[in-house]
């Protein structure tokens, strides 16, 4: 249900979902609010939260830590994404040359021994792929997934680069705001992460835009601003699966995990500017086939769009 104006709007429709398996209730987590899972010796600060198939790592850097992942436990590329411009993010690796992004952006680390580290204190986020295991139990909702939830459909992972493991780098300086595409969208073999357009002020409540996905997950990270996400599940047949609606109301820093087939839109409130990043795991199949849409598109092939769930 999308304005006329939204570049969403071309997307065919999600298929209804009609199944009793039981829908995973919403969660959202305002990171201030909890307790890191870790504390560096410097003082940095990370939280954990998971979906299905993936893991989110929300840090609070001080100037010249580095964030660090061994080969014994990276056997996969990970993504890094800086939410706020003012910091320069330095990726090293191992065995292929170093990089460094200034700015909001989105860069992705080959598998191997790595690091982040940031030369001023800046907020940094990165995103493991579920089979990255010794994160899932530092996970504050690790509970919530002691089972696979029935309604989300596994990780399979999209072919590798093109022309091989190195580190790269996707500034959103380098990618103006278009208005015939959504967002600045990145994928990697697991993930594509859609960095939402900055918004001023709050959004207009007749101008929702509620949809619901058939079989994904959809991860919203509000990096800036008052958000309420409006999450409505649809009744099966069995009445104990019944859910409430959700009118969430979280300050950024904050992680929502949206479980399908559930009905969801995110509202800006208040005055300011919000800006909300969305993350899947694996790539959405939808926005992939969609001409200009994902920024690396010719990094990172697709695979047969038909063969992939949408």
């Amino acid at each position: 249900m999308y304005s006329a104006t939204d570049p969403r709007a071309a997307l065919a429709p999600a298929a209804t979902a009609r199944s009793d398996e039981p829908i995973a209730p919403f969660a959202a987590f305002e990171l201030q609010d909890l307790p890191p899972a870790e504390v560096s010796a410097r003082g940095s600060r990370t939280w954990y939260v998971r979906g299905q198939n993936f893991v989110l790592a929300y840090t609070r850097a001080v100037a010249g830590d580095r964030l660090e992942r061994t080969a014994a436990q990276q056997a996969h590329e990970y993504v890094v994404v800086v939410p706020h411009d003012g910091a320069t993010v330095h990726l090293d690796h191992a065995d292929v040359p170093a990089a460094a992004m200034t700015g909001r952006g989105v860069a992705i680390v080959p598998a191997g021994d790595s690091g982040v580290a940031l030369d001023t204190e800046a907020d940094v986020v990165r995103l493991f792929d579920v089979r990255t295991a010794d994160l899932l139990p530092r996970c504050h909702n690790a509970a919530d997934y002691a089972e696979p939830h029935p309604r989300v459909a596994p990780l399979q992972a999209w072919p590798d680069p093109v022309d091989g493991p190195k580190i790269r780098c996707y500034p959103n300086s380098a990618y103006p705001q278009a208005p015939d595409r959504f967002g600045r969208i990145v994928r990697s073999s697991a993930f594509m992460v859609n960095f939402g357009d900055p918004k001023d002020g709050p959004r207009n409540p007749d101008r929702l835009s509620p949809h619901h996905h058939d079989d994904f997950e959809q991860c919203s990270l509000t990096v800036a601003g008052d958000y309420v996400h409006h999450v409505r599940t649809p009744w099966t047949g069995k009445r104990s699966q019944w859910l409430p609606d959700v009118h969430a109301e979280v300050a950024s820093p904050a992680v929502a995990i949206i479980p399908p087939p559930t009905e969801h839109t995110s509202q800006a409130l208040g005055e300011g500017t919000h800006q909300l990043i969305d993350i899947f795991s694996p790539p959405r199949a939808d926005f992939s086939a969609r001409p200009g849409w994902v920024l690396n598109a010719a990094d990172y092939p697709a695979p047969d769009v038909a063969a992939v769930h949408g």
